[in-house]
């Protein structure tokens, strides 16, 4: 059953822009995983301000409770570059209290915006 749906798009060189123009804002934002492609290199503005499109869908399918911590919602990358959702403390507890027991995740970027879908599942209440 779904339990709820985030959608949420970013403006690719804003989104940049604030990165270079806030010291410190992508180590707040992202984790050092989400900052590296697998081969180690640095990610650019557009796959960043996509997760960040992720995350906050992510809180919008949640009820965008005031709590939620930026690191707890993570955006990985699983086998052929498919982007998975890991959440853990402030973010996992919120799913929990809503019976959220799966999470599905599409990232996109084009045109100078990034988008992210998060749709998340739980048991029949």
């Amino acid at each position: 059953m779904i339990v709820g749906v985030g959608i949420d798009v970013v403006p690719v060189a804003r989104f940049a822009e604030s990165l270079e123009r806030t010291p410190g804002l992508r180590d707040r934002l992202f984790t050092a995983d989400e900052q590296t492609t697998p081969s180690g290199g640095a990610r650019t503005a557009e796959s960043l301000a996509a997760r960040f499109a992720a995350k906050e869908a992510v809180a919008k399918t949640l009820g965008a409770p005031g709590a939620l911590r930026w690191h707890d919602a993570e955006v990985t990358v699983g086998e052929h570059g498919r982007p998975h959702l890991a959440v853990r403390g402030s973010v996992a507890q919120r799913a929990a209290d809503l019976g959220i027991t799966s999470w599905h995740l599409s990232l996109s970027h084009d045109g100078g915006i990034a988008s992210a879908v998060v749709v998340a599942e739980g048991g029949d209440r």
